[in-house]
């Protein structure tokens, strides 16, 4: 097999080494406690899960206890040990979580918002929300925690909240801190990351990249191509926009600008193919979880109405690339440069098998959690079947993987407490039913309007937040206008879900844009519209999942098919006229009138799909004829 000309995506060998210091032992215990932290989650689902309060406790007990040790002042992680001021935050932020432990008893048997909270309840309360606050800002910065403090000041001096009743819904009940995010968070997010670490630890970033390649680094435009299926690929495994383009990029990127794509383009390609991940089936982002929760419906279901959006997504971004190195007359790496399909899975195609264990074993019926552990506990032993493989199979890397997935959820965990503290005010406040009917006084009824202000309201509110505490907000503020407005509960918290997640690439903060082009060292705006064009199809979708649900796999398989095939030749005639080429390179006009077909063909229903495919023709055909009459000139000239 051809070597590639980078092997960064082999798993990191096992660096932990002891040293008696203060940042020694700091890193034993910071081992030690994710290794506890990610096998108390392995054992919570194996076994059964205890108590809401127990469970939710535990998990942020946990979290809380990592990020102080893990980070310092600022959200970078650094080399250096804490200091006291971390350890005397991070004794304060264990203590409340103790006190509800301590005190278990009287805490399920009073009765919320009846009995008076104690001294000591108003403290610890007062110090979990503090120490949440600032837990949170240590691992995601400032945004999210500032919105949870006006949250607080809403309660607080708008809606004339009492203290007490404020304490009482955010720490002694389950509707606020200890919510439902944090639970999606305790038992579906910590093994689905636990999962990805495994996988990263078996070598699983070689193998994806190595299948993309192979499969289609010949085509025009090839490296953008690989870009958009190994980061389709690494997406569904992480879940995270900015990870997979730091997984990816300082590889596809370096291939895209050595095969003549522009430095922006080629970090345009990257974000937007990294961000469509977290709607990747079968392993999305953290939100979709929390949405199957919301719903109260399998995860699985929310897989099923994930599909085909995913599917034009990428579509969308696999003809943008083609169409734009087609108009730059970009061709294909060689193949004597790029390793062969049948060799690659002959060599590790094996490391796929623990993604069709989740598979199989959720589809039997089973919980997703318990497909995760099932996919956790096969991936070494998946490994070590091949001899090229066989060399991660070793204790040392079978830890780091167990403390890379704990650390690597901590991000979630304080997110998700975060929000609740959200939820739990606009729950008390009444908030989010006064929002609903403000979206809906200004929509007058017109429903495109509110789904308008969903979508800015979506991608402000994940400008330098997460994708689930975005997704959540929005869940308690607009998707019940939407809803009232007529618009099926699916196709709302799915229009949520999706404009929570593709604010990474909508500028003027888009993380995802902000990564690659630091990786390819391109202009910021420039690499984001380029983003923006490339996935402007998942700005289009939305919509047209909410007027026909067809598209989300509601309703007879007829009408499935037939939104799914138009769909897809919509969005890439959409893509064609976004990026000036069909057959050959498109006029303007040709251009505008393309990316308009392309919308009408998106939308399902049968005359305006007519409409458009007529149009799509029509231009295809005037410039198969300009394309035709160049090549007869070139060969008369010759």
């Amino acid at each position: 097999m051809a070597d590639l000309p980078n092997h960064s995506l082999q798993p990191e060998t096992p660096s932990f080494r002891f040293e008696a210091s203060h940042a020694g032992l700091v890193r034993l215990a910071t081992l030690v406690i994710g290794v506890t932290m990610a096998l108390w989650h392995m054992w919570v689902i194996a076994f059964g899960a205890p108590d809401a309060i127990t469970l939710r406790g535990t998990h942020l007990l946990f979290a809380t206890t990592l990020v102080f040790l893990f980070y310092r002042r600022t959200t970078a992680i650094d080399g250096a040990p804490p200091t006291l001021f971390d350890y005397a935050l991070l004794v304060l932020a264990a203590a409340p979580v103790l006190y509800l432990f301590v005190n278990y008893d009287y805490v399920i048997n009073r009765i919320f918002y009846i009995d008076d909270l104690t001294t000591a309840d108003m403290l610890f309360g007062t110090l979990m929300v503090v120490m949440i606050l600032e837990a949170t800002r240590r691992v995601i910065g400032w945004a999210l925690p500032i919105t949870a403090l006006l949250f607080l000041a809403y309660g607080l001096f708008v809606a004339r909240l009492a203290p007490d009743q404020i304490l009482d819904q955010l720490y002694m009940t389950t509707e606020g801190i200890f919510g439902i995010p944090l639970a999606v968070s305790a038992t579906y997010v910590v093994i689905f990351v636990l999962f990805g670490s495994f996988l990263e630890r078996t070598g699983i970033g070689q193998l994806i990249m190595d299948f993309a390649m192979a499969l289609t680094g010949h085509t025009a435009g090839g490296p953008g191509k690989v870009s958009v299926v190994s980061s389709s690929l690494f997406g569904t495994v992480s879940g995270s926009a900015v990870a997979n383009v730091m997984v990816d990029g300082p590889i596809a990127i370096p291939l895209m600008k050595r095969a003549g794509f522009p430095p922006h383009f080629a970090a345009g390609v990257e974000s937007t193919a990294s961000t469509g991940g977290q709607i990747m089936p079968p392993i999305m982002g953290a939100a979709a979880f929390v949405m199957a929760e919301f719903l109260s419906v399998p995860y699985t279901q929310v897989i099923v109405w994930a599909v085909i959006p995913a599917f034009l997504y990428y579509v969308a971004c696999f003809g943008a690339v083609h169409f734009e190195a087609k108009r730059r007359g970009l061709v294909g790496m060689k193949r004597s440069e790029l390793p062969k399909l049948g060799e690659v899975l002959l060599v590790r195609g094996h490391l796929f098998l623990p993604i069709v264990v989740i598979l199989a074993v959720m589809y039997s019926g089973y919980s997703a959690p318990m497909a995760a552990l099932w996919g956790v506990l096969s991936c070494f032993p998946v490994a070590a079947l091949r001899k090229s493989t066989r060399h991660n199979v070793n204790l040392p890397n079978i830890v780091d993987a167990l403390r890379d997935g704990a650390k690597n959820s901590l991000a979630v965990a304080c997110a998700c407490a975060c929000a609740g503290i959200v939820i739990g005010v606009v729950t008390l406040s009444g908030l989010g039913i006064v929002f609903s009917q403000v979206v809906v006084a200004l929509a007058q009824d017109a429903l495109l309007l509110a789904l308008i202000l969903t979508m800015f309201a979506g991608i402000v509110l994940g400008m330098g937040m997460p994708t689930t505490p975005a997704y959540i907000i929005m869940t308690a503020l607009l998707v019940p206008a939407l809803i009232k407005l007529g618009v099926v509960v699916p196709a709302a918290h799915m229009f949520a879900f999706y404009f929570a997640i593709l604010s990474a690439i909508t500028p003027p903060v888009a993380l995802a844009v902000f990564a690659a082009a630091s990786l390819a060292k391109s202009d910021l705006w420039l690499s984001s519209f380029a983003a923006v064009r490339i996935g402007a199809a998942g700005f289009i979708v939305p919509f047209m999942f909410v007027y026909e649900p067809a598209l989300l796999m509601i309703g007879d398989w007829p009408a499935i098919i037939w939104a799914l095939c138009t769909a897809t030749v919509g969005v890439l005639i959409f893509a064609a006229g976004l990026h000036g080429y069909l057959v050959t390179k498109s006029a303007l006009w040709q251009s505008i009138v393309l990316t308009g077909a392309g919308l009408l063909l998106i939308h399902p229903g049968f005359v305006t799909s007519a409409i458009g495919a007529a149009i799509a023709v029509a231009i295809g055909g005037m410039q198969w004829l300009t394309r035709r009459t160049a090549e007869r000139t070139v060969r008369a000239a010759e």
